[in-house]
């Protein structure tokens, strides 16, 4: 299928790197094209791409490197719906596909995939699932997809009987028409992408698409309180199940503190170490899926019980002298940090602040009723200050998080949360958020 072939990719990245150097090596003539600079890309990728044989053109977008000679475009899922390039090749008649769905028609006959998508939870709905079936499975499971690992990686290593678990972004969504999971979950929709995909209708459209090529003989797993996605998805021909937070459906749902699956009760909630009412409807839909391969409850129960979260995205630390310590540094804006502090009934002490882009903290209000003590940093910290105590909440002010960390711990109370969720970007100190959150657990290493 893809051999023998003239491809032109747009954007490097992991996937246009990935791609171009799979079909590099199965005897097809390449063309990578990025806007950015040469100085401004990976080197090593573009020395491995040179020395394949890929041919590259860095820096801008001639009209007339794209022509009717290529059999397809490979659009980096970051590169806008409109470019240019993809609107010429649909005008050609050259068909614009990505590098997920390039392999999924690679993929050998008989491979389970499991594809995950939604607005919010995404990510640890997809790193769980694959984290439950991997403990049983072992290495008959493989990790793909929007989480950072290329599919096309797969080929070669993926046989007959393998499951793949694939976390789907709606970028990835938009480029395809073949792609078709055995088991497909939505966690929930919401306004998000609109500056990508033009419109929220548009948004939820090709979110729905992970449905489209389904047959009443694949399976999907759907949100049963979320309107949105029951919307989107009432004609779709796929068998579905659900899960709740809230009702016992046909599927998972929470009832007593406990997470049953049909009548079958599989774990308690006291073994979740992950905070929220959102979180628990993850680890439902991650149960979904693992309950039709059959995975026992004594496997689910030993890996939930062991997940802390994805990392950086309200991650359990650690417990130190009763306190439980969260790092939600991806926390960048001030709706993350809303669903930080819902998820929370204890006592709870905030570390608030960081680049300062003009974000109106007042719109943490309803969410602040549990909050007894603000650590206030980096270049919005007196704004921050000021926040505070106009709901006469004591606020430590320090430019560093190191300088300010001990003193909060100190004001905490027993059995309370302390938790980095910034609602501010980091960039007026750290390189990138990672960096804050990987602090934030030294220094909870370093007090316990």
């Amino acid at each position: 299928m893809f051999e023998n072939k003239k491809v032109f990719i747009l954007g490097l990245a992991r996937s246009g790197f990935a791609a171009a150097k799979y079909l590099i090596k199965h005897n097809n003539e390449v063309l990578l094209n990025d806007g950015k600079a040469e100085e401004k890309l990976d080197s090593s990728q573009i020395k491995e791409l040179k020395d394949l044989g890929v041919e590259l053109f860095f820096g801008s977008h001639p009209d007339d490197l794209l022509d009717d000679s290529f059999d397809y475009l490979i659009k980096n899922p970051g590169v806008p719906i409109d470019h240019k390039y993809v609107l010429k090749a649909r005008e050609l008649g050259i068909e614009v596909i990505n590098e997920a769905e390039m392999t999924y028609r690679l993929l050998p006959k008989g491979v389970k995939l499991i594809g995950i998508t939604g607005t919010n939870g995404k990510t640890t709905t997809t790193t769980l699932t694959y984290e439950i079936l991997h403990e049983y499975f072992k290495e008959k499971v493989f990790l793909t997809g929007n989480i950072g690992f290329p599919m096309i990686d797969l080929i070669g290593k993926v046989k007959t009987g393998d499951i793949i678990v694939m976390e789907v972004s709606c970028q990835q969504l938009e480029n395809m028409s073949k792609f078709k999971p055995d088991i497909a979950v939505m966690t929930n929709l919401s306004p998000a992408h609109i500056d990508f995909l033009k419109s929220y209708e548009n948004y939820k459209r090709v979110k729905a698409k992970i449905f489209g090529e389904q047959t009443k003989n694949d399976i999907a797993i759907l949100n049963k309180e979320d309107k949105e996605v029951l919307e989107e998805t009432k004609n779709i021909k796929s068998t579905k199940k659900y899960f709740s937070s809230k009702n016992k459906v046909e599927g998972t749902y929470l009832k007593d503190n406990k997470i049953y699956y049909y009548d079958d009760l599989v774990i308690d909630r006291s073994i979740v170490k992950i905070a929220g009412i959102h979180n628990i409807e993850n680890i439902e839909a991650a149960i979904t899926v693992a309950k039709e391969f059959n995975v026992p409850n004594e496997v689910i129960e030993k890996v939930v019980s062991n997940f802390k979260g994805v990392e950086h995205r309200l991650e359990f630390v650690d417990e130190v002298d009763t306190r439980r310590f969260y790092n939600d540094t991806e926390a960048t804006n001030i709706k993350c940090t809303q669903i930080a502090l819902s998820s929370f009934d204890n006592d709870t002490y905030i570390i608030l602040g960081g680049l300062d882009r003009g974000q109106d903290f007042n719109e943490l209000t309803p969410f602040m009723k549990n909050v007894k003590g603000i650590l206030a940093i980096g270049q919005s910290r007196e704004r921050v200050k000021e926040y505070g105590e106009s709901l006469n909440i004591k606020t430590l002010v320090y430019e560093h998080l190191s300088d300010g960390f001990n003193e909060l711990y100190e004001m905490s109370t027993p059995n309370s949360v302390i938790l980095l969720s910034p609602a501010s970007a980091s960039w007026d100190q750290y390189k990138e958020c990672e960096v804050r959150g990987a602090e934030f657990k030294e220094l909870v290493k370093k007090l316990k």
